[in-house]
């Protein structure tokens, strides 16, 4: 294509948006589903129950150390299936472009999502283009929705929990989070921060070893730790307390919060899991998780407690418990 930027005329429906399609998206995506060219993709599902999830990404900077958009889009959308107990199998996604967009970077985005699937195992089935006046968006937003088979046996779910039970985190915090803090702000650290986006598609294979074990995944994305871990309180009817000098945080995000003055457990994952598993089962977990590339730093944080229902205690450093609540307001906008 010899046009440098995406024009409104990409969005059409014409002749410019058939040149997208065929010399853009095609290539990148490159399976039978996807290269019918129908209106729907027509799935081969097998039998049995079904996940399926969707999401938006309207992340700024598009581009950030460790990935952007597109990688992003995917590992969201697979990881959120992971956290279902689902084997991801296909993907849709939707762009909405800003008029201007470079048409060099929208290639970077596609192919890095591509790549980013092919990874995971999983197809990109069909899409959508959309582009908008300049100025009535920031830069390219992307839509997506997931589908994968349910493995997981039986389903997970918070209602599964029971006091006794550890909490298992899969890696360093707060990496995502500052990393886009960073960059945005223009800020420099001596260590560098880089973004943990990363499909959890092997956690979730090591996890269907695991049986009636596991009894819940969450990604803790958006309100970071702290929040996701009170969700689970509360939809459990549980507590649940967490050992501050067990958490993992490297050295840099540690370091750089406390200067920043933010809280790392508030701090977005994007490549993280929280596991929440019976105790018998937790250490043998924990050994397997460290195989592998995306949790070689997973660690045990806490346990489940019957009392204070619904509540997450944080046993500090000095020895101290207190209240750790869930996020209130926003703690970094336009972080996905």
């Amino acid at each position: 294509m010899s046009e440098a930027r995406i024009l409104l005329a990409h969005g059409s429906g014409g002749q410019l948006s058939q040149k997208l399609i065929s010399e853009v998206f095609q290539p990148a995506w490159n399976n039978p589903i996807h290269s019918a060219m129908l209106d729907g993709a027509i799935l081969d599902l097998p039998a049995g129950k079904i996940a399926m999830t969707t999401d938006s990404f309207v992340i700024t900077p598009v581009f950030f150390p460790g990935g952007d958009i597109g990688k992003l889009s995917i590992c969201g959308t697979v990881n959120d299936l992971v956290a279902c107990g689902a084997r991801p199998l296909y993907m849709t996604t939707a762009f909405i472009i800003e008029e201007g967009f470079a048409l060099s970077d929208l290639k970077t985005i596609v192919a890095s999502m591509a790549a980013t699937a092919k990874a995971a195992g999983v197809h990109l089935v069909a899409g959508d283009t959309k582009v908008v006046e300049k100025g009535s968006a920031d830069k390219i937003y992307i839509n997506t929705t997931g589908i994968g088979v349910i493995t997981a046996n039986p389903v997970y779910s918070p209602q599964r929990i029971e006091a006794g039970d550890v909490v298992i985190v899969s890696g360093n915090i707060g990496d995502h989070g500052l990393a886009i803090l960073a960059q945005r702000e223009g800020l420099q650290f001596q260590t560098p921060t880089t973004s943990d986006c990363a499909s959890l598609h092997e956690i979730g294979r090591i996890a269907e070893n695991y049986g009636s074990s596991i009894r819940v995944m969450r990604d803790p994305t958006r309100g970071g730790l702290a929040t996701v871990i009170n969700e689970l309180a509360l939809q459990s009817g549980l507590s649940i307390t967490l050992k501050e000098k067990l958490i993992p945080i490297s050295p840099a995000v540690r370091g750089a919060t406390a200067m920043l003055g933010v809280d790392p457990l508030y701090m977005a994952n994007e490549g993280k899991m929280v596991i929440i598993v019976a105790a018998e089962a937790a250490a043998d977990l924990l050994i397997a998780l460290k195989r592998t590339n995306p949790s070689q730093d997973a660690a045990i944080i806490g346990n489940v407690k019957p009392e204070p229902k619904g509540m997450v205690l944080l046993e500090t450093d000095l020895g101290s418990a207190r209240i750790l609540p869930m996020l209130e307001g926003e703690h970094l906008p336009r972080i996905c």
